[in-house]
């Protein structure tokens, strides 16, 4: 059974989409499209860095019908988006996973991500981490304690071409799999 059923108010479950600034991001329609065909409802949120140019905002804006949210709202305004059924943080890049596992809330992004993991909210994330960086102990230590707070990863994607020169797909479709499972 899908997590999604988790949504008491008759309407269709409602995904947070968290995207970072790696190159991968310019294809997070393909995450929306898949998600939207899987039922869910859609609102975006970017790390700083991420709107700065890795994504086509408008673009993600005329696909969701919501706007891309990357600062946070003042006092008084209306939440723009409703309460997540589900995270996913695709693609997820070293600065928010290490930020993230040690309680470093200093974006919008990161803060979600944070409330999402105290409010048992189910996270799956897309790394997407060069190996270099992936070799750096605290990004272990980081992956370990996410897991242990019930965060489900995909296969790590660092971009490389292989030797066809090719670049790998990356696995959008792989975030809304580890939703679904129980």
């Amino acid at each position: 059974m899908s997590e999604q059923a988790g949504n008491d108010n008759g309407a269709s479950p409602f995904l947070y989409v968290v995207v970072c600034a790696a190159g991968v991001a310019e294809d997070v329609g393909r995450l929306i499209h898949a998600a939207r065909e899987r039922g869910w409802e859609v609102g975006v949120l970017a790390t700083p860095v991420a709107m700065g140019g890795f994504f086509d905002v408008a673009a993600v804006e005329a696909r969701t019908g919501r706007p891309v949210r990357s600062a946070w709202r003042t006092p008084g305004d209306p939440r723009p988006f409703p309460a997540p059924d589900a995270v996913v943080v695709a693609p997820a890049t070293f600065n928010t996973i290490n930020k993230w596992a040690a309680g470093l809330a200093d974006t919008l992004a990161v803060a979600t991500l944070c409330e999402a993991s105290g409010l048992g909210v189910p996270v799956a994330v897309l790394p997407c981490v060069a190996d270099a960086l992936a070799s750096h102990p605290a990004y272990g230590q980081s992956l370990a304690r996410l897991r242990g707070m019930g965060v489900r990863f995909g296969d790590p994607y660092t971009g490389d071409a292989g030797e066809d020169g090719d670049r790998p797909e990356f696995g959008w479709e792989r975030a809304l799999d580890l939703l679904e499972r129980r």
